[in-house]
């Protein structure tokens, strides 16, 4: 597929888009803003947080019993496309994994409830990105919407998000995987010969019961591998096609741009491209002139009755200048990456009137403002 020349082009022509960056960026309102957008140009966009806070119902203006949920929600808007909304409830599309993968609903239940299960649904290292990527998946092929915009977490979260796909089809690989799925063999004869002891001394600490459920728990798991395993290998398709894209979200501080410039080289290592940068809270630049005859201009102003507005209008063009060097260098390792600046606002987005100032950014390239 041809580069992406504008946010507007990613916006009409894929089916997936990817948010990512650090925290405190704004990635779930450009999220939000880049559906809305979406619904604007007549698509049927979906915007899913997998960040556990609660930033897309903030961003949407949505409180209580009307604020954005696991189940997908549409968003009222005047526009000739729609506008969906939702987060992601690990638990929930845990469960409805296992539905979907049990070979009766005997051995669902089985698994659904077991102790140790209903334990690591909520508290398993990698669990909450691992789901993350099944709701991404149960959202592209689900026939009410046209574009799914995933609003990740943090920057360390989202290459967990990225690696999730590689890691369950390496554990369902791994030996100690195939010895604990087999009660009446491998494990039999580890528990009963080679792992007695250990198994008597895990059970002085946590209890013979938490020993028995997850025993108990992987015999029910055996014969599910399959179908997780070729989940897992769909989703890691879906992430890397040509239908969807990668939308890169920071500011421009010197300590963010720096994260950024490393999660982009990290995504060169899996052959994943940032198709769009979206920086935001950037200061203006009130004038194109170069920067000598600028310095001039300001140097005469300084010598009249307007000293205190030079003053200002100095200072005003030095950060925008030290903003404007500092992201040089995350553009310049990025290609022919569309870019997208949107000004620092004077007060924070909290509804759709604040996002739709977003989107009247998101046509335009850097060089435009």
């Amino acid at each position: 597929m041809t580069p992406i020349v504008s946010a507007t082009e990613l916006i009409e022509k894929r089916s997936v888009i990817v948010c990512v960056g650090a925290g405190g960026v704004g990635k779930t309102t450009t999220a939000a803003a880049l559906a809305l957008e979406a619904a604007q140009r007549g698509r049927r966009a979906i915007v899913v947080t997998i960040d556990p806070a609660r930033r897309l119902s903030d961003a949407l203006g949505l409180e209580g019993d009307s604020a954005v949920s696991d189940e997908p929600r549409r968003i009222a808007v005047d526009a000739p496309g729609e506008m969906w909304a939702a987060m992601l409830d690990a638990s929930k599309t845990f469960d409805a994994l296992i539905r979907t993968y049990a070979r009766s609903e005997e051995q669902a239940t089985n698994i659904l409830t077991n102790r140790f299960y209903q334990n690591i649904t909520h508290s398993m290292g990698g669990a909450h990105e691992y789901m993350a990527m099944e709701k991404l998946y149960e959202l592209h092929n689900d026939d009410r919407f046209d574009l799914v915009i995933v609003d990740t977490p943090p920057t360390t979260n989202a290459v967990e998000f990225l690696e999730a796909p590689d890691r369950i089809t390496t554990f369902f690989d791994h030996r100690l995987y195939k010895i604990l799925v087999t009660p009446t063999g491998g494990l039999a004869r580890a528990v009963n010969f080679a792992a007695q002891g250990v198994v008597r001394t895990v059970s002085k600490i946590v209890g013979a019961s938490v020993v028995d459920d997850v025993i108990e728990f992987f015999a029910s798991f055996d014969g599910m591998e399959d179908g997780f395993r070729a989940r897992a290998v769909a989703v890691r398709e879906l992430l890397t096609a040509e239908d969807t894209a990668f939308a890169l979200v920071t500011v421009p501080r010197r300590d963010t741009l720096d994260g950024a410039i490393d999660f982009v080289d990290h995504l060169a290592e899996a052959n994943i491209a940032i198709d769009l940068l979206v920086v935001n809270r950037v200061h203006p630049r009130f004038t194109q002139r170069p920067p000598d005859v600028l310095h001039q201009e300001l140097g005469r102003l300084a010598a009249t009755a307007f000293e205190g507005a030079a003053t200002a209008l100095s200072e005003s063009v030095a950060i925008a200048d030290a903003q404007h060097h500092d992201l040089a260098s995350l553009t310049g390792s990025l290609g022919q990456t569309a870019v997208v600046t949107v000004p620092y606002f004077d007060t924070d987005v909290h509804d759709l009137a604040g996002l739709r100032r977003i989107t009247a950014w998101l046509g335009d390239s850097a060089g435009d403002h």
